[in-house]
This record gives C-alpha cells, structure tokens and sequence, in this order.
C-alpha cells in the first residue's frame, strides 16, 4: 500500500523529547495507543488514554523488566504482512491485532558506559526488546511505519495531515535509518564488551 493509515501505535522510547505532543496528534487521529513503563508514565502524565503492554499481552513485565514486549501479542502485530491475507487470518485467528507503527528508541547504552559501571551493572543498560521492535518494524516497512527517533516526528505528522497516511518512500527511508542505527547500536556494545574489564 502507498499511504499507511496509523490506527495502531506501540510506544517505547528513552528519549521523550516530543512525545506527548506527538501522541496527542496521533490519539486526536484515532489512534490506539499502547506503550511501556517509563514513556507509559508520561503519556498517563499527558492525559491520554493508553494502554500497557501487560494488557496487551496479558503477561506481566518480568525479570526486572528484561520481559516486557517479547511476546507473539506484540510481535505478531508487528511483523503481520497486511497485504498477505493468510498473515491477517492467522491473527484473526489467534485474536491479535496488528501494529501500523513502531516509535521506539533505545536506552542510552553510551551514557551508561561512560559512568564505569561495573560489566554486570552495564549489561543491564543494554536494550534487547528495542532493537527487535525495530528489526521487525523496519522489516515490515512495507505495512508497518518504524519511528526511530523524535526528529522524525514532524514529518509523520506532516504526512498523516496531508494524506491521512504514511508514505512508502517515507516508510523504507525511516526503515533504512534504523537498521542503520540498531547496527551501530549493535557494535558499541561489541566495542565495550571487548575492552570492559571483567
């Protein structure tokens, strides 16, 4: 599809630079919106109404919150093809709805490496439920809008006032930006675990 309607979003952010106002824009659109701990907060802050992962996947956050969004709840929705009417039946099927965007952007691994925190300490900072909702997002560029960072915010927007929808340029531009940016995520935290003492 060109333009891709935004009637289902999952927010998960560390920078919140924007967010509300962002979320206000999408929830005054009709959007759902459903998100995580902290961005959860804010957004409840905000006044608007959103609802948790754990409702969504019927599953509490776990692990000291290692398990929040790795669930078939989530990335099913994520990852269904829109267009493939097998990918949709099965989640008919299996009572899940599909995600039409993905804002999300990972824990500052950087800041929490420049404090000489021990290893075990550090490796907490390192985000893995992020990067999967990008991989599968940005994956799925073709039905599903990955927002890898709030400087994009204003050209969503912009678009969803123009045409009531996405683009797919803007959809394969913004999926190429964030394998980009969970790569280099990837490789600083090579680089660190390879020269962090033990």
């Amino acid at each position: 599809m060109d333009f891709l309607p935004i009637r289902r979003a999952i927010l998960s952010v560390t920078d919140k630079s924007g967010l509300a106002d962002f979320a206000s824009f999408l929830s005054e659109r009709g959007c759902t919106l459903i998100s995580t701990g902290g961005t959860h907060k804010k957004l409840v802050a905000a006044n608007l109404k959103v609802q948790s992962v754990s409702e969504v996947t019927g599953f509490p956050e776990i692990l000291g919150g290692r398990v929040k969004t790795l669930h078939p709840r989530i990335h099913a929705g994520i990852l269904a093809d829109k267009d493939n009417e097998g990918h949709m039946l099965t989640l008919s099927e299996l009572r899940i709805e599909p995600f039409d965007m993905v804002c999300v952007n990972l824990y500052n691994f950087a800041d929490a490496a420049s404090k000489g925190l021990d290893l075990k300490s550090a490796v907490e900072e390192i985000d893995i439920g992020g990067p999967c909702m990008l991989r599968a997002a940005a994956k799925n560029f073709h039905t599903t809008l990955v927002v890898p960072d709030p400087l994009f915010y204003p050209r969503v927007q912009a678009e969803l006032a123009a045409h009531d929808g996405v683009s797919l340029a803007l959809r394969r531009e913004l999926a190429a930006e964030t394998f980009r940016r969970v790569s280099a995520y990837d490789d600083m935290i090579a680089r660190y675990l390879a020269s962090a003492p033990l």
